[in-house]
């Protein structure tokens, strides 16, 4: 049985997933399956709390649960005290680009900078205060000094942080703005804050701007952001919070530019990323990159088309489908299996029963009758995918609860759900049931 589900959570999952969007709230109480890819990428964020880095590439077709996998890896993260920004990438937001599409990405990156106590993003504002109030309580747990006196052991060690990022690429500009940060909190200056904000937000659309009011020569851009977010990840350790990570989606964007140069430019921002990251040049950071089988393996222009990167992520000669290697850089989503989809059924059926408050009338066996129909749709051995089921899951639930006359195989038997009866594909799929318990 599954665990309580607050109503709000049911109905956000219910209405998401009816949309064919992944949820960013209540993963947890629908995950199936993904046990082993879950666990590696847990180990990653261990690493990444000792101060090392990960990167990897969770790769999977359309429909197979791979945004699913990355926004519950999000979840973990952000569970465990980590911060995590997340972006889908698009036309207008890539690695790299001649009309600031490198800087649209950071942009969106830091909107969405979430943290255990802030999930739904816009979390910097509440870490600077966080930070600052840490610090304040460490001075008061270290003297019992008042006032100017008080004030200024807590500057000298803001500016002791301050002073560990100045050795970093652009670390001194990010200094002098933390600084300005606290000045601005110490005077309640909310103009001040904003400014400061803004320029971490890489607002500012010109360095004389932010020279004018921060006094700051430097802003982020389009050259500058992946170093950027590098800072952002030592000043979050320093805050009180275990690392950083990075979660791309949507890497066919990257697959889907018609100039060569430009996919190389984004492919080569990729591989100075996956080359930080193992020759340790970057620290307490992550990178989670979702795409399909062919942005990944095209040969003219997907990632392996870069030379460089191909050569440090084709699989070995050991591995196959049934032998995964899951401490190398690319994951392969696999399907659910027919068990995990009924579990999953099963936990959505539940869901949407204690969301509109009634007692389920699908049997177990009628759960199985509804898989086989959609397993055995022309083409469904090789093309239909979890999103595909689900959607289909919760239009049937939502006409049976409108319509409680209805039987399930009425509705199943209707044009709207049609199967091919008997025959050699039928047989199969009632075999993959026939031994599962209900």
């Amino acid at each position: 049985m599954n665990r309580e589900v607050p109503a709000r959570i049911a109905n956000i999952l219910i209405n998401a997933l009816k949309g064919g969007v992944v949820p960013r709230a209540g993963l947890e109480y629908i995950t199936v399956g993904r046990t082993q890819e879950i666990s590696a990428i847990l180990h990653d964020l261990e690493m990444i709390e000792e101060g090392g880095a990960s990167f990897r590439f969770i790769v999977g077709k359309y429909g197979s649960g791979k945004s699913f996998l990355l926004q519950t890896i999000r979840n973990h993260a952000t569970a465990r005290g980590f911060a995590v920004v997340d972006a889908d990438l698009s036309p207008e937001r890539r690695f790299a680009g001649t009309k600031g599409q490198g800087l649209a990405t950071y942009k969106e990156l830091i909107m969405n900078l979430s943290t255990k106590a802030k999930p739904d993003g816009n979390a910097l504002p509440l870490v600077l205060e966080k930070w600052i109030s840490g610090i304040q309580m460490s001075v008061k747990s270290q003297t019992l000094a008042e006032g100017e006196e008080f004030d200024r052991l807590v500057e000298k060690q803001i500016y002791g942080v301050a002073g560990s990022l100045e050795g970093m690429v652009n670390g001194f500009e990010f200094a002098r703005a933390v600084v300005l940060y606290w000045k601005a909190y110490q005077q309640d200056d909310r103009t001040m804050k904003s400014n400061v904000l803004r320029w971490f937000r890489g607002e500012y659309p010109s360095r004389r701007e932010a020279k004018e009011d921060l006094g700051i020569n430097f802003i982020v851009n389009d050259e500058t952001w992946y170093d950027f977010l590098k800072i952002i990840a030592a000043f979050l350790v320093g805050a009180g919070y275990k690392g950083l990570l990075v979660i791309i989606d949507e890497l066919v964007n990257i697959f889907k530019i018609s100039n060569s140069i430009t996919r190389a430019n984004n492919y080569e921002k990729i591989l100075t990323m996956y080359n930080d990251v193992l020759q340790g040049k970057a620290k307490h950071i992550g990178f989670l990159m979702g795409g399909t089988p062919q942005c990944i393996e095209d040969k003219y222009k997907g990632v392996f088309s870069y030379e460089a990167l191909r050569s440090r992520l084709a699989e070995g000669h050991f591995a196959s489908g049934d032998l995964k290697d899951l401490s190398a850089p690319i994951i392969r989503l696999q399907m659910l299996t027919q068990e995990e989809m009924y579990i999953l059924v099963e936990k959505l059926l539940h869901i949407h029963a204690r969301l509109y408050q009634y007692t389920p009338r699908i049997s177990g066996e009628e759960l199985v009758y509804f898989l086989t129909v959609e397993y055995n749709r022309v083409g469904a051995q090789t093309h239909i995918t979890p999103r595909e089921i689900i959607r289909d899951f919760i239009e049937l639930i939502n006409i049976l609860y409108q319509n409680p006359e209805k039987k399930l195989s009425e509705i199943l038997e209707s044009n709207s759900f049609e199967m091919a009866r008997g025959g050699l594909a039928g047989e199969e799929i009632q075999d993959e049931f026939q031994d599962f318990e209900i």
